[in-house]
């Protein structure tokens, strides 16, 4: 099964108090989300750990899921995986994702210029998710795509849809990461100032130095009420340079800045 996955811990004591609050499809949400990308198949008592459940509770909830579709099960080894109705709810999601029609010119024409991989995301709990990638015809770019998930605390781009929440959401943030994935968010305290001052007084985040990736990072408003998307730029640190990044980062606030405005004229 790979590298031990830590149990998820999802904060919702508040929510819970909520007559309002369906306590079974949360733990059923918890089973579908405890899956990892590198995962195959999980056994009740793997997914039991992950998930902080008894093994009772977890039994009904993989019988429930794949009576529905949601996960399959294999009789030989008492094992389940995702099933094909998951990845359709996210492919929905997606295709009615009308954003990503109108920024990927934008975005495809700065990778094109930087050499580079151009990236936007969204923020789901303590991370970002790629919802739209663009890539150069350059022989190396980044492996990341759609779908692919970075935390608030340790990568550029989520820091800075990190700093452009305000106070409350950006403390609900980082408590559902460091609850979640305790060394990404410790991981996260490196740097962490410098990147909001740099934020605070240009709108661009950069990578922290030495890392593997280079990246510069801004946010956009979309203009509905909605919480600012993360747009980056970037390439492995061998090539996106911080010499580099910093003369890429004007052009991403450039970019960001005529994204904002064609979401809106389409508004």
């Amino acid at each position: 099964m790979g590298r031990t996955v830590k149990p998820i811990k999802t904060p919702r004591s508040e929510s819970e108090e909520d007559r309002r609050f369906v306590s079974a499809l949360a733990r059923g949400l918890d089973v579908l989300r405890c899956f990892q990308n590198s995962d195959g198949w999980l056994p009740n008592q793997e997914i039991a750990r992950r998930t902080n459940l008894p093994k009772a509770t977890v039994s009904r909830l993989t019988y429930t899921l794949t009576t529905l579709g949601y996960l399959e099960h294999s009789p030989e080894r008492e094992m389940y995986a995702l099933g094909l109705p998951v990845l359709g709810l996210g492919f929905r999601v997606l295709s009615h994702f009308e954003l990503g029609r109108i920024v990927r010119p934008f975005m495809q024409a700065l990778a094109d210029e930087a050499q580079a991989a151009v990236s936007l995301a969204v923020r789901s709990g303590g991370w970002v998710v790629y919802v739209t990638h663009c890539r150069s015809g350059a022989p190396l770019t980044l492996g990341l795509d759609v779908g692919a998930r970075l935390s608030l605390a340790t990568s550029a781009i989520g820091r800075a849809v990190l700093f452009s929440l305000d106070d409350s959401t950006s403390e609900k943030a980082l408590a559902s990461l460091r609850a979640e994935a305790p060394l990404e968010w410790e991981q996260g305290q490196v740097g962490l100032q410098q990147a909001r001052e740099s934020y605070a007084r240009q709108g661009v985040v950069l990578s922290l130095p030495g890392a593997d990736i280079g990246a510069a990072a801004v946010t956009l408003d979309p203009g509905d009420g909605r919480e600012r998307f993360g747009l980056n730029c970037g390439g492995p640190a061998s090539m996106m340079t911080p010499q580099r990044l910093a003369q890429i980062a004007p052009r991403l606030l450039d970019t960001a800045a005529r994204m904002e405005r064609a979401i809106r004229s389409e508004n």
